[in-house]
């Protein structure tokens, strides 16, 4: 399928779909918990640029990376003006992208979509949480071009967003999320 063609067929579909070099790649539902995450990172966010220019979306926004012929469905995203894209369905340049890890998509969040999140020349701030414990990477880009990683791990830790000029705490991203039991063998 070519991406003209996955672009007309995609906004036909009840369900989401991501897209890479010719493939589709349909998007499983979530679990209560990454729902959660999402709508506090999501109303964090938008709390934060009320009365700015930019703009919050949640994961039914698509961010075209055409660098890498992908585009995506991230659980947030941040586009500042001027907005662009080939459609009102898509995005091209965002500042800010965040996933929730799922398991089954851990690997690929964390590496090679990573990967293709990179080749967005906008793109400043790269956030993965996780969903089965309050931690956070924080990938972002410095001035030289190179990407810092940082590690916040604990309820008590906030994040310094420097796409948005915010700090948000870990404790209202994983509001409300009762974490499940970890076994531990003695």
């Amino acid at each position: 399928m070519t991406l003209e063609e996955y672009e007309v067929w995609e906004r036909e579909q009840t369900e989401r779909h991501e897209y890479w070099g010719g493939e589709v790649f349909s998007q499983a539902g979530g679990t209560r918990i990454h729902s959660l995450i999402g709508a506090n990172i999501l109303g964090e966010v938008r709390q934060i640029l009320k009365g700015d220019l930019c703009q919050a979306h949640g994961s039914d926004m698509r961010v075209d990376i055409e660098a890498a012929g992908y585009q995506a469905y991230p659980d947030v995203s941040v586009v500042c003006p001027p907005v662009e894209g080939k459609s009102t369905d898509v995005i091209s340049n965002p500042v800010l992208v965040v996933e929730v890890l799922s398991p089954s998509t851990a690997d690929f969040d964390r590496g090679t979509k990573f990967g293709h999140y990179r080749k967005i020349p906008s793109l400043k701030e790269y956030l993965v949480l996780w969903q089965d414990q309050p931690r956070a990477e924080q990938h972002e880009r410095a001035e030289d071009g190179l990407w810092l990683l940082r590690e916040i791990v604990g309820v008590d830790q906030s994040i310094q967003l420097a796409s948005i000029g915010a700090a948000i705490a870990m404790a209202d991203i994983y509001d409300k999320v009762v974490f499940p039991e970890i076994e531990r063998t003695e």
